[in-house]
């Protein structure tokens, strides 16, 4: 599992493609078109935390309370009379075991069902915090038409150079092991 699983984890492209981004940053756009790029990429980085975090309470939550289920289930199992014999038609009478000890929830099943519900709820929780984070995002930019034709204008100059780089990376290597990164 790599950490771009988790939302919360998830580092850029690289240096170079980073170096290329801030050229057009600083060349393509205003001041306010800065702000508003800066604002939109911390409203989403909140979002992402915040529904992380979120999501890791639930799992933990969620976790505690299927525990106390299974001990409620186990504890009325166990109080409950059981028979102990079975008898068939033929009149042979055969013991039924005593299955309580393997009913009895574990330590291992409860590190099991936190670790489970955490990752789950963490893995959640961040991705629905990149949905909600991107919608604000979005609607941030989105506020000045002028500025959003700019920046969009500015993405598509970013994603040419961008694709010339990476068509100029593929002329220049020969083998399939060079392009593979091998």
């Amino acid at each position: 599992m790599s950490t771009d699983s988790l939302a919360l984890l998830r580092k850029n492209a690289g240096r170079d493609i980073a170096a290329l981004a801030e050229e057009h940053f600083k060349h393509d756009l205003q001041d306010s078109d800065r702000d508003a790029l800066v604002s939109a990429a911390s409203k989403i980085s909140t979002h992402v935390s915040v529904g992380s975090l979120l999501g890791l309470g639930l799992g933990a939550f969620l976790a505690f309370r299927i525990r106390r289920t299974r001990m409620q289930m186990f504890n009325a199992f166990r109080a409950h009379e059981k028979p102990t014999h079975v008898k068939f038609a033929n009149g042979r009478e055969e013991a039924i075991p005593d299955a309580t000890a393997l009913m009895r929830p574990t330590t291992l099943g409860d590190v099991a069902a936190y670790t489970f519900f955490g990752f789950g709820g963490l893995f959640i929780g961040g991705e629905i915090g990149i949905l909600t984070g991107s919608a604000s995002a979005g609607r941030t930019i989105s506020r000045d038409s002028g500025s959003r034709e700019r920046i969009e204008t500015a993405f598509r100059r970013f994603r040419a150079d961008l694709l010339r780089k990476e068509a100029d990376t593929l002329d220049k290597k020969k083998g399939v092991t060079e392009l593979l990164g091998l």
